[in-house]
């Protein structure tokens, strides 16, 4: 078992920058994977960036340039920084730890509000 708690989201303007940040009560480095996903209003929850053990990562095209991933297994935190953000990025961020079996563990969220 492992509890997550994201931080880091807010109102910011279009084209401005945010950092959400998850820390885990465990170690990550016990999992199979980090991700980030994230749920707008009316749509269903997307994977948004993920990072494996072995430090692969991979991201939805709608952020690949915008948005990083990255970890600190000393820390137990994963980290998502958002560059240029977009009215359509305005969502509920999910940070998620996934077993080697697809298992998912889920933080409460973190709302995103990006302005025109």
């Amino acid at each position: 078992q492992v509890q997550l708690v994201e931080s880091g989201g807010g109102l910011v303007q279009a084209g401005g920058s945010l950092r959400l940040s998850c820390a885990a009560s465990g170690s990550i480095f016990s999992f199979n994977a980090m991700a980030w996903h994230r749920q707008a209003p009316g749509k269903q929850r997307e994977l948004v960036a993920a990072m494996t053990t072995t430090g692969s990562k991979n991201y939805a095209d709608s952020v690949k340039g915008r948005f990083t991933i990255s970890r600190d297994n000393a820390k137990n935190t994963v980290y998502l920084q958002m560059n240029n953000l977009k009215a359509e990025d305005t969502a509920v961020y999910y940070c998620a730890a996934v077993s080697i079996s697809d298992r998912h563990w889920w933080g409460q969220g973190t709302q995103v509000t990006v302005s025109s």
